[in-house]
């Protein structure tokens, strides 16, 4: 028999209503929960009949019922944070006050009123109950359109957005988050989200996901913040923290149903969990080209070649051979290990291609000439050429990200998923090309061929 080992996290209690096809509410909420490493538990206020094209039936559960849930929890668990979603009546709403208000622990308040398909979930008489709830909120989250019920301030841009938090904390909440993804009708370049407390305002920028496949954002973004919140952040790193993850989870949306998808609840979870086979996977191409010693291929510079996870972001979260890949006396060899973080240029290059096809996740530089030139033209797919001139020393965070858009912007010209992007202004190198693939064999196939027709001289 072994000994146990057990594990002890920040229990967090969602009060939400039940979604039968399991993208938003009480289902979402769990899943955000465990993936950003608390322990969920549960008050059920009301059961759906639903899945991605709306919302069939509402059973909203007896008052007494919601409160039996919650005693239940609160009598056996020390918990650090509570979240609200859908509430759906004024008695709920009162419950849920109380309950919360007498709870010595941080509360997220999602003022769930309508589903991202256009189905009601909250009554109108219930409306002008959550005034009381908003007092006792640490944060309360509204999209634009709740903003707008609860303040009766329009957010249409970043100012009124400010405005509408700010009524919120004159409310009483400590602080308020207004979501910009329904602003300007989802139509705008960047979402900007709006954080007031009593102390300052904070604006979060990211660019908009071309999807409608949102289902969940709200629940999994005010789930996140609460977990964040019971492991002791701040708010402000509460809220930064669960933009990041909404922003991934949204790009890597569930595809799921006839209607528009879920979110992706478990996205970082997912990509943690693939550091150590994409390490594998870039070892494995190391190991490949250096056995076919490929240095009449490397740059001066030397050769950078990197992975990314299936859901990677950022040069962090690409694993790249650091130091490259050298020429020596007796041929190809790695400067270091494979590890995450490792190479900026090849990265940033995988990345950006990547916006125009996410199944992209492997590359390796080659030095570009006449000769590259001629075999990359008879590959089968695009060779996208970048100048990116005035984008600064490699090393700035800021010229990395103007790299990488510069790189993106082409591609996605080009209209399709090349397979090698030139880049003329390469750093100590003059001009490279970094070869992409979906998976390794490709990578390595299309790198070899690349070699024999050099070695051959064709």
């Amino acid at each position: 028999m072994r000994e146990a080992a057990p594990v002890s996290r920040p229990v967090v209690l969602t009060v939400a209503g039940s979604d039968s096809g399991g993208g938003a509410g009480i289902q979402a909420d769990l899943k955000t929960i465990e993936a950003c490493g608390g322990f969920g538990t549960s008050a059920i206020t009301s059961v759906t009949a639903q899945n991605t094209t709306g919302v069939e039936s509402t059973h909203v559960l007896p008052v007494d019922e919601i409160d039996a849930q919650y005693e239940a929890v609160l009598s056996d668990f020390d918990v650090r944070a509570v979240k609200t979603g859908m509430l759906a009546t004024a008695d709920v709403v009162d419950l849920v006050t109380d309950r919360v208000a007498a709870l010595d622990a941080p509360a997220v308040v999602d003022p769930v009123m309508v589903a991202a398909s256009g189905d009601r979930l909250l009554a109108s008489e219930a409306e002008a109950a959550y005034g009381a709830l908003v007092r006792e909120a640490t944060l309360v989250t509204p999209n634009a359109d709740e903003a707008a019920v609860l303040t009766d301030v329009d957010p249409e841009g970043e100012a009124t957005a400010r405005e509408a938090g700010e009524t919120l904390v004159e409310m009483g909440a400590d602080a308020a988050l207004v979501k910009g993804g329904h602003i300007d009708g989802g139509q705008s370049e960047q979402v900007v989200d709006v954080l007031v407390t009593d102390e300052r305002v904070e604006t979060f920028r990211h660019p908009r996901v071309d999807t409608d496949a949102t289902h969940g954002s709200g629940c999994t973004l005010s789930s996140a913040i609460a977990t964040r919140l019971a492991e002791g952040e701040s708010v402000s790193d509460a809220v930064a923290s669960g933009i990041e993850l909404l922003a991934r989870a949204v790009r890597y949306n569930h595809d799921v149903g006839a209607g528009p998808g879920a979110v992706h609840h478990l996205v970082e979870l997912r990509d943690a969990a693939a550091r150590e086979a994409t390490a594998e996977a870039v070892q494995s191409v190391l190991d490949s080209l250096v056995e076919r010693d490929v240095a009449p291929l490397v740059p001066e510079g030397g050769m950078d070649v990197a992975g990314a996870t299936l859901y990677a972001e950022r040069p962090d979260e690409v694993a790249a051979v650091d130091g490259g890949v050298v020429r020596t006396l007796s041929g190809a060899k790695p400067t270091g290990g494979v590890r995450f973080g490792a190479s900026t240029h090849v990265a940033e290059t995988v990345l950006a291609v990547r916006e125009a096809d996410a199944s992209v996740r492997f590359g390796a530089t080659v030095r570009y000439g006449d000769d590259v030139a001629a075999v990359l033209e008879g590959l089968d797919g695009a060779v996208v050429a970048v100048e990116v001139g005035a984008g600064g020393e490699s090393g700035d965070a800021q010229s990395r990200t103007g790299r990488e858009a510069v790189v993106a912007r082409e591609v996605a010209e080009s209209g399709g998923s090349p397979v090698a992007v030139v880049d003329h202004d390469a750093p100590h190198d003059g001009s490279t090309a970094t070869l992409v693939a979906t998976d390794t064999e490709t990578l390595v196939a299309r790198t070899t061929r690349l070699l024999d027709a050099v070695g051959s001289g064709e």
